[in-house]
């Protein structure tokens, strides 16, 4: 007898589906549930028991700074307070948080009212970003901050030891660009690409006529500092004429 096909991912509950993204069984279901509740939702129901999710909010978010400070001053041990502050506002940034919503499908998962869904609520970046923190206040709740590390650093963007050394690209390739030519670089967007919610750009680095470097990502602010960084390697490799 030939064994049932597996139901594809895309046909599974909203539910099922976030459940199986987020990797953690709830010992607790209405943890959960309190994490996918808007308060907007619970303005058009009248059941008394049933909570928003803003306190779990309020939590996550601490939750996760110390998570993150944590791991952080593992994986970089001589960074300096200022610096790790930067690194651990860029990862945890609600752009950052509402990316890993949407990659893990929270948004279709959120209970909403009628008003936040027929303005798009679920794909709304600062609803994700919450939820994403309700979320993980409730696995802390559920089951602990080891278990909350287990489920959220291998989901996170942690620069590389290269990357901190070198700190602000576009600000060192500006001090270098200045003292050799005497001139300020730019930054020109030549390309985007993909849905509002998830656009890739690209951009030219110039000095004056010249063409050092393209940078691409999901905001011009990282495509410039991508580009910046190029144009750095390369400098260091002395591919770059004219700049010492």
């Amino acid at each position: 007898m030939t064994e049932p096909e597996q139901e594809p991912t895309a046909s599974k509950d909203p539910l099922v589906r976030l459940l199986d993204n987020l990797g953690h069984q709830f010992t607790n279901d209405r943890l959960l549930m309190q994490a996918l509740t808007h308060r907007s939702y619970v303005n058009e129901v009248s059941d008394p028991q049933v909570a928003d999710n803003e306190r779990f909010e309020f939590l996550g978010d601490a939750v996760i700074d110390l998570v993150v400070s944590t791991a952080l001053m593992e994986r970089f041990p001589e960074a300096r307070e200022g610096r790790l502050s930067k690194i651990r506002a860029s990862v945890v940034s609600e752009g950052a948080l509402a990316r890993l919503a949407r990659d893990m499908g929270l948004g279709e998962a959120l209970r909403l009212g009628r008003g936040e869904l027929m303005s798009g609520g679920r794909d709304k970046p600062s609803i994700l970003s919450d939820a994403f923190e309700a979320l993980i206040a409730a696995v802390y709740l559920d089951a602990g901050l080891a278990r909350v590390a287990e489920v959220l650093l291998p989901r996170l963007r942690f620069p590389d030891n290269e990357a901190l050394r070198r700190g602000d690209p576009k600000t060192e390739l500006q001090q270098r660009v200045q003292a050799d030519r005497h001139m300020t670089p730019t930054y020109h967007l030549v390309a985007e690409a993909g849905p509002d919610h998830d656009k890739t750009f690209e951009v030219e680095l110039r000095v004056g006529e010249d063409v050092l470097a393209r940078g691409a990502g999901r905001t011009k602010k990282e495509a410039e500092q991508r580009a910046a960084a190029v144009a750095l390697d390369a400098l260091e490799a002395d591919e770059v004429i004219g700049i010492s």
